[in-house]
């Protein structure tokens, strides 16, 4: 027997309940009709001569109906004259590739087929101007060469910093639009200064290049629109920053401020630019940026396949899987870290060989006296947080919190005979 297992085999671990958190579930019912009656109310007249180009800047987000709300964009603009196309807008996701990013968004379910648009893929770019902190300016070559650009991004808190604009519309624009160079300048001192970039950048864009508007998205705490906003040109940057504020009040979270374990089934770029959401697990990869619970320690046992191997964020966590582990890929994992200038979120954590030991792990080095005790909660990544399992020593704090509803009896996990949750 390996030194590993004799640590690991005897520690406990606890019987589970199911539990449902209740959260606030504004929604948006009739998406592509409300979509397409806001787009024709704010672009009045809007009309194209034949030939003419539209690039719909779309970027690497998992966003609730996102396929939809392109389609939706892309029908609109061709009801309007236009020959509309998509551009990958993902700064250096997709391993900073053109291929990478194409095969992002075939992902995200938004093919050709589908959306009925080419995607147009480069990460080559064109400068369109100087911010006035003295940042060159680059877009898309594609996009800066078309006669007019569309960009969609749902708008919600960052996890990394703090600002009137974070993940974004103006952010999209400077980093997204900017690929991998514009991502890379917007970066280049640290996300100390993200809060002033992005704003400088992204004036420069607005007025230099032909962004004719934006579509907005608002999604509630079950990762479902629940408001969609066209906002033009001149509209876009003064509406973001309340529209970030709404998305900070409709934000999930983990009803426990203090916990031993946190337990993430997955992770992935589809999920959160760091592979979960910060703010929800309260593990940072930068000084910028605090707030959330008190975990311990924390461990994700696998890695989306959408994320096509990027494992960014996988650093700040405690305990990792030999499955996700074999899932990674450098090459698209450390340009982020690198353009970021960010290391840590991409660093290995202790691997084990499966579900089972990764928990074992993680509880065995909470530095609690008894281990049967333990607070721990499972999660199955940090988008879905309505639905979610407790620990038995939790079981009375959550019956006393309203916006906790405890569904089951206590159960024991159940592995496979490799060890890995069922």
């Amino acid at each position: 027997m390996s030194a590993i297992n004799q640590l690991l085999d005897n520690i406990p671990i606890p019987r589970m309940l199911k539990v449902n958190q209740v959260f606030p579930r504004p929604v948006t019912d009739r998406l592509e009709h409300e979509l397409l009656a806001k787009l024709e109310g704010k672009n009045s007249g809007l009309r194209f001569k034949p030939g003419q180009t539209v690039a719909v800047a779309v970027g690497s987000r998992g966003i609730d109906r996102i396929p939809d709300v392109v389609k939706t964009v892309v029908g609109y603009l061709k009801n309007c004259g236009a020959d509309p196309f998509i551009v990958p807008a993902m700064g250096s996701h997709g391993g900073a590739t053109a291929q990478g990013q194409r095969d992002m968004l075939r992902g995200l379910g938004i093919t050709e087929d589908y959306v009925q648009a080419p995607i147009r893929a480069t990460m080559e770019t064109v400068q369109v101007g100087v911010a006035e902190n003295g940042l060159p300016v680059y877009v898309d070559k594609f996009a800066s060469e078309a006669d007019a650009i569309v960009i969609i991004n749902r708008i919600k808190p960052h996890v990394a910093f703090r600002g009137p604009y974070e993940s974004g519309l103006m952010k999209m624009i400077t980093i997204g639009l900017g690929k991998q160079k514009g991502a890379d300048i917007c970066h280049e001192l640290g996300f100390g200064h993200m809060a002033e970039n992005i704003p400088a950048i992204a004036r420069v864009t607005l007025k230099n290049t032909k962004l004719i508007f934006a579509v907005g998205i608002l999604e509630n705490a079950y990762h479902e629109i629940c408001q969609i906003e066209v906002l033009k040109n001149e509209e876009i940057e003064g509406a973001e920053p309340v529209l970030l504020e709404k998305a900070k009040s409709l934000s999930p979270k983990i009803y426990f401020d203090n916990l031993d374990v946190l337990i993430i089934d997955e992770i992935g770029k589809n999920i959160s630019g760091t592979g979960f959401d910060n703010n929800v697990v309260g593990r940072y990869h930068t000084p910028f940026i605090s707030g959330g619970p008190v975990i311990t320690r924390v461990a994700t046992l696998d890695l989306t396949d959408v994320s096509h191997g990027n494992c960014n964020g996988l650093g700040i966590l405690d305990f990792t899987t030999k499955r996700v582990f074999e899932k990674i890929s450098f090459e698209a994992t450390y340009p982020n870290s690198l353009t970021s200038t960010v290391p840590l979120s991409v660093k290995i954590p202790m691997v084990l060989k499966n579900d089972r030991q990764a928990i074992q792990a993680a509880i065995k080095t909470c530095n609690i006296k008894n281990l049967s005790e333990v607070r721990m909660v499972r999660v199955k990544n940090t988008l879905s947080l309505g639905m979610m399992e407790i620990s038995e020593s939790l079981r009375e704090e959550a019956s006393k919190n309203p916006c906790l509803e405890v569904q089951s009896s206590p159960y024991n996990l159940e592995f496979n005979e490799y060890g890995n949750l069922f």
